[in-house]
């Protein structure tokens, strides 16, 4: 942008019933293979970029939240749309002033990729995530 203001960046649902806007270049991507995430999914994995919570500029539409508990014994909270089931966004009790955002809610070809992939040791064999850091945890 030329005029020096930041960049702005919408993340919807499949429906756009639920539409969070960000302020800002994310302050990482990662991919996680845990088996709470391919649930989450349906796929092998989700990737998901970090925000501050300042970051946010706006969340608009109705969403629910499911809080579901994590492998360390803290909480996540999955905010999704009530009419598509898109999951949107994530928070958590370890990180409580950033989002998670997942990246294909951005619909942007051009979005960073993955530098960190977690729970690597829990993806299918086939599954191949090259150029990332990978951490396999147990």
């Amino acid at each position: 942008m030329n005029d020096g203001a930041e960049e702005t960046r919408v993340a919807s649902c499949a429906c756009g019933g639920l539409r969070l806007t960000v302020a800002g270049p994310p302050l990482g991507v990662y991919a996680c293979c845990c088996l709470e995430c391919q649930r989450a999914t349906g796929s092998t994995f989700a990737v998901r970029a970090r925000f501050a919570g300042s970051a946010v500029v706006s969340i608009e539409g109705e969403h629910r939240r499911w809080r579901r508990g994590s492998e360390a014994g803290r909480w996540l909270d999955h905010c999704f749309c009530p009419t598509c089931g898109g999951l949107v966004f994530m928070r958590s009790e370890a990180a409580p002033d950033m989002l998670a955002v997942s990246v294909g809610c951005f619909a942007d070809p051009g979005f960073a990729a993955p530098a960190t992939a977690y729970w690597t040791s829990r993806k299918p064999d086939w599954c191949a995530l090259s150029g990332v850091r990978e951490i396999a945890r147990q």
